[in-house]
């Protein structure tokens, strides 16, 4: 009996070719699924999973604790009482008081200033023993302030300093608009240019003074522009037209 021996070609996998061959020309033969990939992941044991602890969920920010109330601001000192004329009454008042009596009609400090108030018809004899007793020899201004409202409606302000002692003392005469006060141009030399600017200014006439005109504005302009009513767009209009040319374009 004679033996054929018939050689089948095999795939590298182990199977024929002609198994292979079927088996991918049957419909109704299902094909292996094929191996996983490597890059994909394998199932989950459960056995294993039921045994490794679950993780934790993320933790909660902790909220940070409520800060406590600031303390109360403690209250605010006082405020300083606001400074004022007070009464004085020292060795020079004192001085002046008893050479003059009566003339010297109020006494008082003002931030570091002695302000005596006198009678207006006595100005030239105070002023003399201020300069020549108590060394004021310094006249460092002459002012004047308007008080329309009030019956004596100027003050005029004599500020006086001494070189010998470094203090200052200030003299003060209420006048009425129709009143004069005595110059003392022949107390202080500077007073001559000083009472013609209150002149100028306010009307405020100086009896005795060698030559009283204006010094700021011409001879011709009407009015006192430092009184209170003085009108601020008042103007001597006529004056500006005849000698400018122009009109004063208040």
């Amino acid at each position: 009996m004679l033996k054929a021996t018939v050689c089948v070609p095999v795939a590298r996998d182990g199977r024929s070719l002609l198994y292979s061959y079927f088996m991918a020309n049957d419909p109704e033969e299902k094909q292996p699924s094929a191996s996983p990939k490597k890059d994909e992941p394998s199932a989950v044991n459960p056995s294993a999973a039921a045994s490794e602890p679950a993780s934790k969920p993320p933790a909660t920010p902790a909220i940070p604790a409520a800060k406590p109330p600031a303390a109360a601001a403690p209250p605010r000192p006082p405020a300083p009482p606001k400074e004022g004329p007070v009464a004085l009454e020292n060795d020079l008042v004192k001085r002046y008081k008893e050479r003059f009596g009566e003339a010297i009609r109020e006494a008082w400090i003002d931030r570091k200033q002695a302000i005596l108030v006198i009678a207006r018809e006595r100005l030239v004899e105070i002023a003399t023993y201020s300069r020549d007793e108590e060394k004021f020899d310094w006249l460092s201004d002459l002012t004047a302030v308007d008080w329309p409202k009030r019956e004596q409606r100027f003050d005029v302000v004599l500020n006086m300093y001494s070189l010998e002692k470094n203090e200052r003392l200030r003299l003060k005469v209420y006048a009425t608009a129709d009143e004069r006060v005595p110059s003392v141009q022949g107390v202080w030399a500077t007073a001559n240019w000083e009472e013609r600017e209150v002149y100028d200014m306010f009307g405020v006439v100086f009896e005795g003074h060698p030559e009283l005109k204006r010094i700021l504005l011409p001879d011709e302009w009407q009015g006192h522009p430092l009184r209170k009513d003085y009108d601020i767009l008042t103007q001597d209009t006529a004056w500006v037209r005849e000698n400018l040319g122009i009109e004063s374009g208040q």
